[in-house]
């Protein structure tokens, strides 16, 4: 028997993403977000709320850097999501974490997040539900300590975590459970 919730935005895994951008005096901002992802080949799409200071800059600068958290960063990370720069001006600099400049577009990559995407803001559209924000990527950015030995992304070196919106969690990622194409292959056999 299955237990009815009605209308709610209950997927699990949300992924954990967090949006870097300069404000107007050069300093850093960073948030955290859950609702967004690859929607193509070269493309990342945000769905953001009108009022957040990210999206102030994002419109400013044309452009934003998104970026995987580890688990090692999650206190920092959750605190990003929480404070709103509209009210904290030092909210970055109260992280501890570390900022360079992205030589590709007009955003901070930080230094402690393992995956960067470098984007350009490709278009920016009202919709009901909110603003969403297509970014194209134009770069991506990936410490050395997540590679593996060919010098690829090894996904479980990520310590990338995920979001659970029904309870509120946060749940590590990193074992892999099977190959993309290739575990379900052989029920193309059957027939």
């Amino acid at each position: 028997m299955k237990k009815e919730f009605g209308v709610k935005p209950y997927l699990f895994p949300m992924p954990t993403y967090m949006i870097g951008t300069y404000n107007e005096d050069e300093s850093v901002d960073v948030m955290m977000m859950a609702w967004g992802g690859i929607c193509a080949e070269d493309m990342v799409a945000l769905n953001l709320e009108e009022d957040h200071k990210t999206v102030a800059n994002i419109r400013a600068r044309g452009a934003f850097t998104l970026a995987v958290p580890g688990v090692d960063t999650l206190e920092a990370s959750d605190f990003l999501g929480i404070a709103t720069a509209n009210k904290m001006g030092d909210k970055f600099a109260r992280t501890g974490l570390h900022a360079v400049k992205s030589s590709r577009v007009d955003a901070p990559v930080i230094e402690e997040y393992p995956l960067t995407l470098e984007c350009v803001v490709e278009k920016m559209e009202e919709e009901p539900y909110g603003l969403r924000v297509l970014g194209r990527i134009v770069n991506v950015l990936a410490d050395e300590r997540v590679l593996d030995e060919k010098g690829k992304i090894d996904a479980g070196k990520l310590g990338a975590f995920v979001f659970d919106q029904m309870r509120n969690g946060y749940y590590a990622v990193g074992e892999k459970a099977g190959q993309a194409w290739s575990s379900g292959a052989g029920l193309m056999k059957k027939g």
